[in-house]
Order: C-alpha cells, then sequence, then structure tokens
C-alpha cells in the first residue's frame, strides 16, 4: 500500500495540518510533508491525541466520505456524471471498461486505508499515553474504533476484498465478509470503551462538539454493518439502542466544505442527482416528501456521456457548503428493524409493517425533518412484498448516504452484465497503482 500512504511516522502530524489537506480531488492521492518532528508531540501526549482524534475525523467526513456517496452513487444511478472528465465519465458508464487506473474508484480505496492508518496510530498509542487516565483512554479509542470500522466498510462496500491493516509493504487481502466481520469486532470494542467510562469533558468539547453523538453514532454502525453480515438478531438489537430523536452530524465549514456541496452542488460540479431518487418508476410515489426535501428546481434533460437522463438541483443535507451530514438517519433503524424482522427464520410481519408505517407516515418528531408524509402501506403482506417496500423505503430515505450499492445487492435487485439500469457495477477493480506495489492484490472482478 505504498502508494496511498506517507512515511508512518508523518502521518500523524499530517493529520493535523487540517482536514483541508484531504479535502482534495479524486485524482490527488499524496498529502505534503510536514516538519516530522511534530509527530513525536502527536503520538505522545494528551493533546496530540485529543488533536488526531479531531483530524480523524475529519478525514472520514470531509475526504473519505465522498467517495462512499458519490462514486457508489453513480454506480446506483443516485447521480449522473455530467461533465466529460474521463474518470466521471467511467464511472458513469460501469461496466467492463471502468479501468482499475479510475481515481474516483481509487479514491473509494486509498482514502479509507488512510483513515485506517490514522486509527490504528490512536489505538496503538492510547494505551500508554493515557494509561493514568481512563475515561480520555476509552474515548480515544471509541472514537479510533468506530471511524476504523467505517473506513473498512467503505471498502467493502466497493471491492470483494480488501486488506484488514494498513501496514507499509504487501498486506494481504482477505473476503469483504471479513472486513465487515472486523468493522463489527471495532465497533463491539467502541461500545465496550464507551460504557466502561464515561468521556471526559473536555473530549466531548475539543473532539466531539456539539453535533456528533458518539454512543449513538457506534449502535448505528452496529446496526448497519450487521445487516450487511447477515447477522440479524444483532443488527436489530444495536438498532433498538439509538436514541431516534438524536441528531449525530458530520459538521462542515468554509474551511472544510461539505464534499458532496463541492461535487454535486455547485455550479459546474461533476455530478448532478437523478430525478425521482434514479429509481424506477414503480418505486417512486409522487406524493413522496422526500422528494422535496432531496431534490430542487426544474427537470434538466442530460445528454452527456452516453445517455439522456433527467437531472435535478441538489438539496436536503448537501444544500451549502457548511451543511450537516446525518452520521446516521433515525428512519435507517426503523428500516433496519424491518427488514430483520423479514429476514430472520421465523419472519415477524406484523413486527415489519409496524415500523414501514411509522417511516411512510411520519410528519414530525425527525430531528433532521425529512419527512415522507405517505399514507400508511396498502399492499400485499408477504415477505417479499414488505422487503421491497423496505428497500423502496430505503432508497428514499437514505438517498445519498452511500448506502444504496449494498442495498442493491442484498436485495437481489437488477444487476450488470444483465442489466445497467439499476447499477452498472456489482464491484470495482482494484487500483492499479495498488498492483504495482502489492503483489496479493487479487484479480479484477469481471464487472
Amino acid at each position: 500500500m505504498n502508494f496511498i500512504f506517507t512515511r508512518p511516522r508523518r502521518l500523524a502530524a499530517q493529520f493535523l495540518l487540517g482536514a483541508a489537506l484531504l479535502a482534495t480531488s479524486a485524482c490527488s492521492l499524496d498529502l505534503p510533508n510536514p516538519n516530522a518532528g511534530d509527530d513525536v508531540q502527536t503520538l505522545t501526549t494528551r493533546e496530540g491525541l485529543f488533536a488526531l482524534s479531531v483530524g480523524l475525523r475529519q478525514a472520514y467526513s470531509t475526504s473519505a466520505l465522498e467517495p462512499i456517496i458519490l462514486t457508489t452513487g453513480a454506480t446506483t444511478r443516485e447521480v449522473k456524471g455530467v461533465t466529460t472528465f474521463f474518470n466521471v465519465t467511467e464511472v458513469e458508464q460501469g461496466g467492463a471498461q471502468l479501468s482499475p487506473n479510475n481515481a474516483n474508484t481509487t479514491a473509494l480505496f486509498a482514502r479509507n486505508y488512510r483513515v485506517v492508518r490514522v486509527a490504528d496510530q490512536l489505538i496503538a498509542a492510547a494505551p500508554g499515553v493515557l494509561a493514568a487516565d481512563a475515561p480520555a483512554r476509552s474515548a480515544v479509542l471509541a472514537n479510533a474504533y468506530l471511524f476504523k470500522a467505517a473506513a473498512l466498510a467503505g471498502v467493502a462496500q466497493g471491492f470483494e476484498q480488501g486488506p484488514l491493516t494498513a501496514s507499509d509493504g504487501a498486506p494481504a487481502f482477505v473476503p469483504r465478509a471479513q472486513l465487515l466481520a472486523e468493522a463489527i469486532r471495532l465497533l463491539d470494542l467502541a461500545a465496550t470503551e464507551f460504557a466502561s467510562n464515561a468521556p471526559p469533558a473536555d473530549f466531548n468539547t475539543q473532539v466531539l462538539g456539539a453535533g456528533f453523538n458518539l454512543p449513538n453514532t457506534i449502535q448505528a454502525y452496529r446496526a448497519r454493518f450487521n445487516l450487511r453480515a447477515g447477522n440479524y438478531a444483532a443488527a436489530r438489537a444495536a438498532a433498538n439502542l439509538v436514541t431516534l430523536t438524536v441528531r449525530s452530524a458530520f459538521a462542515y465549514s468554509n474551511q472544510l466544505p461539505n464534499p458532496i456541496f463541492q461535487n454535486s452542488t455547485l455550479a459546474g460540479a461533476n455530478f448532478r442527482p437523478r430525478d425521482n431518487f434514479g429509481l424506477p418508476a414503480a418505486l417512486v410515489e409522487p406524493g413522496d416528501g422526500r422528494l422535496a426535501f432531496f431534490l430542487s428546481g426544474p427537470v434538466v434533460v442530460d445528454r452527456n456521456n452516453g445517455s439522456t437522463d433527467n437531472v435535478r438541483t441538489l438539496a436536503g443535507f448537501f444544500l451549502t457548503q457548511t451543511s450537516d451530514i446525518p452520521a446516521y438517519q433515525p428512519d435507517e433503524m426503523r428500516l433496519i428493524r424491518a427488514e430483520t424482522n423479514l429476514r430472520q427464520a421465523t419472519p415477524d410481519l406484523a413486527a415489519a409493517l409496524v415500523d414501514i408505517n411509522a417511516v411512510r407516515t411520519q410528519t414530525t418528531g425527525d430531528p433532521w425533518n425529512v419527512y415522507p408524509n405517505l399514507p400508511a402501506y396498502a399492499g400485499p403482506v408477504t415477505v417479499d412484498a414488505l422487503l421491497l417496500e423496505v428497500y423502496k423505503q430505503r432508497s428514499a430515505e437514505l438517498f445519498l448516504s452511500g448506502q444504496r450499492l449494498e442495498d442493491s445487492r442484498r436485495f437481489g435487485r437488477p444487476a450488470p452484465p444483465t442489466s445497467l439500469a439499476e447499477r452498472s457495477r456489482n464491484f470495482y477493480p482494484y487500483p492499479q497503482q495498488e498492483r504495482v506495489n502489492n503483489t496479493n492484490t487479487p484479480a479484477d472482478p469481471a464487472i
């Protein structure tokens, strides 16, 4: 993985220069080298570990999250690549012609492993540096476990295999199921650390801030990734631990702007949202309030990159460069409960229907003001019909949250090479730079 990183001793100090250095285009994977002397203070002091913990979250939210949402969103037709830059055209068209040199898919791999490496540095340093400060130690570890888990799961969404670590040299690749299992293990550790010791006040103010809820986010991601792994009881149990009235947000500023706004809303951006969430007409209800929440402006016909599509202007969590992006949405937990009740060995259709209708009919009480305002479900009450309804609700509620590629596979939606209508790839080719530097890189998937 040498192409992704600079020298390990210098990486921690780089993050302290500010996550603005990470909010670069997908074509730029190298960070500048700061004075290596800063690294000693970064990894050997309480203040340094707190500062690096801030940098870790910013690296994820301003850099890794962008390809998780936009690259996979182009693949699943949530957004359309509307400029004719080579990398954008390739991702938009997908199929077998998607190159291992594509900078957008490379960013999905590389940026997440940057997060993994910094998290590993915190995990290694915290027990020694904070040996006499249990609350601070647990807080730093829980935060690092969370973001390492999120990064590994980000890789697992786009690639069939990936390394468990970001070590130099040629780390072994493991199947994506093992990446998810490791992400879940890390989140379980995070939950244990948080339960053992409440974070100190200065960690809450200096690292988390007012808008990011660490315990709820840990449980929400435990629910999310256990669902992906097929651990239905564990997913449902974790979802039940999330307080549905509490927000947890990735915050942005003029210096660290919302990356989806920068690349999908700002004039001249590479991507624009497809009308109707990019879904087939049968999966969209015209009166769904989420259409007006996420999409604005007139329908524009775009004919770039080999297809004719109706596109809109992005709104919702991507309206300005300082708009917050949810770390999770509360109704995701209801939909996880519904899906797990349907997929378990003995399906509970009644319980699933309660959560489906709680999402469909909501008009008040959502901390993000996302309201479908739809009538109660009136279709067949069967496992297959309700699973399709869950997919439909997830596609609207979780629009551009970086989850539809995983959902599309899990729900068995039309797939290439037979159909490119709902997704243009199943998994991405491995970055060519990784293959050059790591002989353990597997063969690319066919599509």
